[in-house]
């Protein structure tokens, strides 16, 4: 699945690049460019409860959302001076560098695999893959996994922790947290592996369901970038929000108040 997104990027890439010498200049700081459009766009997530989902007035809300309003905030002096843009695991890498995004904050783990081609800020959480299944399933471990059916959400890391972990697994994938749910809950899989904040956001809504207790890896949450000299001003001036709103206490208040802890540290 990342070799399929690591090739239509650069297929936008190449394109991007043959757009003639307006465009490229136009892409030159892409702080100077947010500042100049006086408007931050933000790629947010709006199937994963606490951290992207629609509040029952249908407006953007979550942890994630809250991030990027201080930052429009930070760089443009309020946090009304933003736009919001639904993104999946599976189309987020592709929204930011079609141009459609300045960048996401949309649960998305640091890896070596996601730095070749992206640019990231500090870490401002830390989350650990876990496993959700039905109330009453066998299933209690990781491992209980193996001549079983898991189910992962394309763009996500799951799939590699379980094709390590649970070589024997069969593996079925969904582009959405929500499908990936519906088809847990209709028996077609036997369990959900994915970062504990997400599936926590499931369970506590449905008893239906549990959360297992074990963590298997640390994810570093980040914002994403367009990796290039363009986003270096923005990511030090999104990496300055950061530090500030964690020095003064204001994300952990935030994480508190969508019931979000730091699991993994």
């Amino acid at each position: 699945m990342y070799k399929k997104i690591l090739s239509l990027l650069m297929l936008v890439i190449i394109a991007c690049c043959g757009c003639g010498k307006k465009q490229e200049e136009a892409l030159t700081n892409d702080l100077d460019n947010i500042i100049s459009r006086d408007k931050l766009v933000v790629g947010v997530k709006t199937d994963t409860y606490p951290f992207g989902y629609y509040d029952e007035k249908g407006h953007f809300s979550g942890y994630d959302a809250a991030l990027a309003r201080l930052i429009a905030r930070g760089i443009l002096g309020s946090d009304k001076k933003i736009k919001f843009v639904p993104v999946t695991a599976s189309d987020r890498m592709m929204k930011l560098y079609s141009g459609d995004v300045d960048m996401i904050i949309a649960t998305m783990s640091v890896t070596p695999k996601r730095q070749e081609i992206l640019d990231f800020s500090n870490s401002y959480y830390t989350a650990g893959q876990a496993v959700l299944v039905k109330k009453g399933s066998p299933i209690k471990t990781l491992r209980d996994l193996n001549g079983k059916i898991a189910i992962i959400v394309f763009g996500s890391t799951s799939e590699k922790s379980l094709r390590t972990a649970v070589p024997n697994a069969s593996i079925r994938g969904y582009r959405t947290y929500t499908d990936a749910y519906k088809a847990l809950k209709a028996g077609k899989a036997d369990a959900i592996v994915s970062d504990d904040t997400i599936l926590l956001g499931l369970a506590l809504k449905d008893d239906g369901v549990v959360l297992l207790p074990k963590r298997y890896s640390k994810e570093p949450y980040a914002v994403a970038f367009r990796k290039g000299p363009e986003s270096k001003d923005l990511v030090r001036a999104v990496n300055n929000v950061i530090d500030i709103e964690t020095r003064n206490g204001h994300l952990k208040q935030i994480r508190e108040s969508y019931g979000i802890k730091n699991s993994a540290r």
